[in-house]
């Protein structure tokens, strides 16, 4: 099940996407170099270079010209000359600088660096908000090598006014697929580090004539680019006392009964972020937020009479800049405004005590394979930023047609300034890194200089092998920055490496445990030979973290994530139901370990639909009284269904919409029994340790206290466990199709009280302080209590809490 993917969809680039309109020669409008001689404000003296740059077409009236003076790295303008029509913009050009990479605003203006290795010429493209909608470049700058480029770095520094103005480049080279390359001087490329990217401004709306593609282009900033804070600092919790909530922003509140005045978009989640505190999470896992196309993938699905999109966002096209069509602004101001707004929402979690981690995706682009669209890392230096055989074909670790070239020095310096930025600049608390075990192959052009700074003997190491100590991971680990939030690897790929229990960590990083929902799925289904796999789990699987040195919160325990059934169709179906994708079900993962209670689909008897809500808060309760940090997927709360869809990536309708009228009508059921777990579990001392729980704390018991069953039958897993807030708590998971009766501890002078009881309607399923009548159904097993035992039904969990015995004599 590890990662889903609709894989032929993913690499058959058709439709809109092979549809994709170049920028032709004859649609550009170049801007050569011009000179003119005329008299100024300043003289060069006889050690400078005079050079005029023509910053306007010499074909269309209110062009500029600029007379430069080059000499000790620096440039004025000797004379600004406008010829006769409307007036334009004049700029001050000088070399610029090599650093920092991207758009930067310096010194009065802006300047611009960007690496390219194989490019033989490169332009500066600036266009204007109309000219973009218009596919043409309203001023190309050509860079001149001699001054505009340091190593592999071409730069420029503009002085001038910059409104409404964005930002591209073209690079000239070879275009020799076979030996990596692929420079075309007809295509404007987007900038890796641009901060904001700029195309179509509404969500699942083509640009004109129908293009899924059209010209992207990057906000250039300004001095007066500030967001109030309000003195906004990181929660910095410590992550085992984490609770994790899986979110797709748009998904979130795009259904009608969100009732959010701006509905998909970063400002709908703030407003519903009060749900989030009620339900008790403290950190919401945010799926793919970087600048992706959700119309990659669009084209009409005959199964279900709509178009498909590229819901989820696995599929990233700048890494800088937040995806700018879940804004509510829009293109405002250049993409700021959409900048803005994920800052608001970030600072307003903050205040509700919510930390906010990024999903991000360094180990693919949008770009895919040999067949896929040129727009920004192919275009500028591809055998650099991607993984490529001998011959020039993409290695495809990903399963999405390239794999980014994680190892490399340039790339992973990329990658490092990437995540500096969103959590100096946006304020984010930590990323979960999907499919990250790419991130520890081998690079193409591999070599030890690359990583230790000087030649090593033999050091002969093939593209794509997995590497015990990974210089991008070494990076990040020991970043004085980056090693002080949280990082979170999805430590697999799809290329078959499986590293989860042994991520190159650092010391740092956790990861998403597949291990631990596999064997959950399995045991409390009632599957054989899992009960001593499950006690692993609960005890936040040392097997897996202890010997490395790792403790029980580097386990992010999850049952359900993004990919996969939903808790409700976990309990409802036994086979994947894809044909809505429109892939024949050929798509998704076939063993999801899933049971559907003795009867498929949702329309089901009383006992099956009874049988499942138990297994639901089995589930549920697992996962809070698991050692670990819990993950929740966002809808599992109200018990969400997609009808047995395991991979919804393509889908922007309801089966990936939060459902807000069906968490009301849930508010007395299901997810009051989940806000009230996740009470228990901040309550619990004992719930969130820093290490391993040992026999000073925790006793194993089966039917009888004490004598714990891990036989290949047993279905039977009972634990104690001190608590320092609580007392002691007693929990016990009955998996068999029979009733049981467990005998609890004895402990002379104090009794068992049940608190939680799965196999209890709501609201007996909780027995909260503030539930009418509480002692009276505590009562019931009165005479079950005083001989120390509890009744189970068949499929049930119970929470037991210790209490002074007052009917003791």
């Amino acid at each position: 099940m590890e990662h889903a993917r609709a894989m032929s969809s993913l690499v058959n680039f058709t439709g809109c996407r092979g549809d994709r309109r170049k920028v032709s020669l004859d649609s550009l409008i170049f801007r050569r170099p011009a000179f003119c001689w005329r008299r100024g404000r300043r003289v060069p003296s006889r050690n400078e270079k005079v050079n005029a740059k023509r910053l306007g077409s010499p074909r269309r009236a209110g062009s500029t010209v600029l007379l430069v003076v080059q000499g000790m790295g620096a440039a004025e303008v000797v004379e600004n000359v406008t010829v006769e029509g409307a007036p334009s913009r004049g700029f001050i050009v000088s070399d610029g600088f090599p650093e920092p990479f991207g758009a930067t605003v310096r010194d009065g203006g802006v300047n611009f660096a960007i690496f390219s290795s194989g490019a033989t010429s490169a332009s500066l493209c600036l266009f204007s908000s109309e000219d973009l909608k218009a596919n043409k470049v309203t001023e190309q700058i050509p860079l001149d090598p001699a001054v505009n480029k340091t190593g592999h770095i071409w730069h420029i520094f503009l002085q001038g006014e910059f409104h409404n103005l964005l930002y591209g480049y073209t690079f000239d080279g070879p275009f020799s697929p076979k030996d990596g390359h692929y420079f075309d001087s007809s295509l404007v490329l987007l900038d890796p580090y641009a901060k904001a990217v700029v195309s179509r401004g509404e969500y699942g709306v083509q640009g004109p004539g129908g293009n899924c593609w059209p010209q992207m282009a990057g906000m250039i900033p300004s001095s007066r680019d500030e967001f109030d804070w309000e003195g906004d600092l990181r929660l910095s919790y410590p992550q085992r006392d984490l609770i994790i909530y899986e979110m797709h922003v748009r998904g979130f509140t795009r259904h009608d009964s969100s009732g959010t005045k701006y509905p998909g978009t970063y400002l709908g989640v703030t407003e519903k972020l009060d749900h989030l505190k009620e339900l008790g999470v403290n950190c919401i896992e945010l799926m793919p937020c970087h600048e992706f196309n959700e119309l990659e993938y669009f084209s009409y699905n005959s199964a279900t009479g709509e178009n498909k999109f590229n819901f989820w966002g696995y599929s990233t096209v700048n890494f800088f800049s937040p995806m700018i069509r879940y804004s509510s602004a829009g293109l405002g101001n250049c993409g700021l405004d959409a900048i803005n707004e994920f800052k608001f929402l970030v600072r307003e979690a903050h205040k509700r005590g919510i930390e906010v981690l990024l999903d991000v995706v360094f180990n693919h682009t949008a770009e895919g394979n040999e067949r896929g669209p040129i727009f920004s890392f192919r275009g500028l230096d591809n055998s650099v930023y991607y993984m490529i055989a001998p011959k020039g074909e993409f290695y495809n670790y990903s399963g999405c047609g390239n794999t980014f070239n994680c190892n490399h020095p340039i790339v992973r310096q990329f990658i490092v300034d990437c995540l500096r930025y969103w959590v100096i600049e946006m304020h984010v608390d930590g990323f979960r890194f999907d499919l990250a075990s790419i991130m520890t192959r081998a690079s193409s052009l591999w070599d030890a200089t690359n990583v230790h700074g000087n030649p090593i003997e033999g050091d002969n190491i093939t593209t794509g092998t997995p590497l015990s100590n990974p210089p991008l991971i070494e990076m990040i680990s020991d970043d004085p920055i980056l090693s002080k939030v949280k990082l979170i690897a999805e430590a697999w790929d799809a290329g078959g490496l499986y590293q989860v229990g042994k991520f190159p960590h650092g010391g740092v990083w956790s990861e998403w445990n597949g291990q631990y929902r596999d064997v959950v799925r399995q045991f409390i289904k009632g599957t054989n030979g899992f009960s001593g796999a499950f006690a692993k789990c609960i005890c936040g699987s040392p097997n897996l973290y202890q010997d490395g040195g790792r403790k029980p919160w580097n386990s992010v325990n999850f049952v359900c994530a993004h990919d996969g059934f939903t808790l409700a169709d976990l309990v409802t179906y036994n086979r994947k139901n894809n044909l809505s994708n429109g892939e024949n079900n050929n798509d998704g993962e076939n063993h999801n370990n899933s049971w559907n209670c003795g009867q498929e689909g949702e329309t089901a008897a009383l006992p099956v639909l009874r049988l499942r809500k138990r297994q639901m808060r089995n589930f549920f309760l697992c996962l809070m009284v698991s050692q670990g940090v819990p993950m929740i997927l966002m809808g599992d709360e109200y018990g969400h269904t997609k009808g047995g869809n395991n991979n919804t990536y393509c889908h922007d309708n309801y089966l990936n919409y939060f459902r807000w009228d069906q968490k009301e009508e849930s508010s007395r059921d299901l997810f009051r029994f989940c806000r009230l777990m996740t009470q228990f579990r901040q309550e619990c001392e004992s719930l969130g340790l820093n290490d391993f729980p040992t026999a000073e704390r925790l006793q194993w018991h089966g039917l009888l206290a004490g004598k714990p069953d891990w036989s290949e039958t047993s279905r039977i897993v009972a634990f104690s466990l001190r608590d320092s807030v609580k007392g002691e708590i007693y929990v016990a998971f009955n998996a068999s199709h029979l009733p049981v009766t467990v005998a609890l501890p004895e402990r002379p002078g104090q009794r068992w009280e049940p608190l939680v009881d799965t196999g209890k309607a709501a609201p007996y399923d909780f027995l909260a302080d503030d539930l009418p009548d509480r002692d009276g159904a505590s009562r019931q097993f009165a005479h079950f209590l005083d001989a120390n035992l509890y009744p189970m039904l068949s499929y049930s969990s119970v929470i037991l809490l210790l209490h002074p015995d007052s009917t003791a004599a």
